[in-house]
């Protein structure tokens, strides 16, 4: 069975370089290229979000994609919908800019385009496989897996951890 991939998020290995929100902007831009996308107009924007915690610790936020997603049952205009991969995606055509979805999402990770007024979100960039987020990240923070595969790792982590602190 072919498992739903998420993009998971090591907290403690982002730097805040921002390489995620650069890649992401360039790869949904219509030239796909660094120096030209920063000439084209509407200007890309990047669907994922480097925040700053009071503490100055960076936070990578992406859109959770939710199973019961409120921004897909809030749309007015049926612009917002689930692929076969449980993406939520929006579709700029039907999009009429109301911004309810914007409202809605728990975790404000819907955008709004501030030229086009479309909203838009992260896609998991299905054209490239893995997200460029993920592809892009020096500091492999961004991971693109299973959940089942993901919390494999992560337990096969913790153990080693454990059993390194017992003196084995």
């Amino acid at each position: 069975m072919n498992q739903v991939k998420e993009i998971f998020i090591i907290q403690d290995r982002c730097m805040g370089c921002h390489t995620c929100e650069l890649s992401c902007a360039v790869v949904h831009s219509r030239s796909g290229n660094l120096y030209e996308a920063m000439a084209e107009h509407p200007r890309p924007v990047p669907r994922i979000y480097v925040e700053a915690l009071s503490s100055g610790k960076p936070v990578p936020l992406v859109c959770r994609h939710c199973a019961d997603a409120p921004c897909m049952h809030a749309c007015i205009a049926g612009a917002i919908r689930k692929t076969p991969e449980q993406t939520i995606v929006t579709d700029p055509d039907k999009c009429i800019g109301c911004w309810t979805c914007v409202m809605v999402c728990p975790y404000g990770m819907v955008g709004r385009h501030p030229e086009e007024q479309k909203a838009y979100r992260c896609d998991r960039c299905p054209a490239i496989g893995e997200p460029a987020c993920v592809s892009s990240c020096p500091t492999r923070a961004l991971v693109y897996r299973s959940v089942d595969d993901y919390s494999k790792n992560r337990r096969q982590t913790a153990a080693r951890e454990l059993s390194s602190g017992e003196g084995g």
